[in-house]
């Protein structure tokens, strides 16, 4: 209890996003004797596997009959294309994509008149995306950002930021423009390196790594799903990473990460499932912003900052959710 009492205290102090709603619809369909959920996800990661196996734990407290076609695009938007035609061939009561790319191509498949509702999950940003319909809800993954860079900044003192997003990719644009304002804000020199997909990744962390105190990295699918290529880099130039996806941290060199337990966002996404095969219109869901501080991890990996130099303050190693110290993960 005191981690967590003092876990809400840390990240209420630093202005975590405030919630609110975008409007959008639609409406569950009932198939024979029960439901059948198409969940379209756009490539193999712990924090997209997480959200897939907590929406899929949710659905089975609530008693709905539910079947699934589980769908996984391997990182290929004409492939998550055709999987959103798939499930509109199939008639699916509910359309659902995992990462913003998958749920695009539902979105556009089914088009916004469709009776199908279309929920998406773990999209950053879906005014940006265009996931504002009559038949689409959803949960955003919007991290805090600045309170990042800001955390970031008070423990390294890090004078130049370095970024790798995905040039391509809707939510990696977003948090990267945020990360890049968080930086003017600080006074702090942003270094920014663009990327079409995850085999670029160790590319441009090598393109950066000379002209940065630290990488931080946002929750860019093409490069999270690269992050120990990121991590190797870093590692070698004894430099410091942050990750906001404290999913894939883990066996790897980062040493702060602060985001979302995915396997909540699941659930979440799992709710808003059930509200509209329940017969809440999507419409009058929207977007579901997540500001509960127990929902969000802080990692710290103790032998990588005794390595570079760093002392992390023990009000946040209290704060904690994970500690890695000597080589051993420790859960508090």
């Amino acid at each position: 209890m005191k981690r967590i009492r003092t876990l809400l205290l840390v990240v209420l102090a630093l202005a975590v996003i405030a919630p609110f709603s975008l409007v959008a619809g639609g409406a569950g369909e009932s198939k024979g004797a029960g439901y059948r959920i198409g969940v379209s996800k756009l490539l193999p990661h712990p924090a997209l596997d997480a959200v897939e196996q907590g929406l899929q734990d949710y659905l089975k407290t609530t008693g709905l009959a539910v079947t699934y076609d589980l769908q996984n695009a391997n990182g290929d938007i004409s492939t998550a294309s055709s999987i959103a035609q798939k499930f509109k061939s199939d008639k699916v009561s509910v359309a659902v994509g995992i990462a913003t790319p998958s749920a695009q191509a539902l979105a556009q498949v089914f088009g916004p008149s469709s009776s199908t509702p279309v929920v998406f999950s773990a999209v950053t940003d879906a005014t940006e995306a265009g996931l504002v319909a009559a038949n689409i809800a959803g949960v955003s993954d919007m991290n805090p950002v600045e309170e990042q860079i800001k955390l970031l900044i008070d423990i390294t003192g890090a004078k130049r930021i370095g970024n790798i997003y995905a040039s391509g990719e809707a939510n990696g644009v977003v948090l990267m423009e945020m990360a890049k304002a968080a930086c003017a804000k600080f006074g702090v020199e942003f270094v920014a390196s663009a990327i079409s997909n995850s085999s670029e990744v160790k590319m441009a962390a090598q393109s950066i790594i000379d002209r940065v105190d630290a990488i931080y990295i946002a929750t860019d699918n093409a490069v999270i799903s690269a992050l120990a290529s990121v991590d190797d880099v870093v590692t070698k130039a004894n430099k410091v990473l942050f990750s906001a996806d404290p999913s894939g941290v883990e066996g790897l060199n980062v040493m702060i990460s602060w985001g979302f337990d995915y396997y909540n966002i699941g659930v979440e996404t799992g709710k808003v499932i059930e509200r509209v095969l329940k017969g809440t219109k999507a419409g009058d869901i929207g977007t579901v912003f997540i500001t509960d501080p127990t929902k969000f991890e802080l990692w710290f990996n103790l032998d990588t900052a005794q390595k570079l130099g760093y002392t992390i303050p023990q009000s946040l190693q209290e704060a904690a959710a994970v500690l890695i110290k000597d080589g051993k993960k420790i859960s508090q």
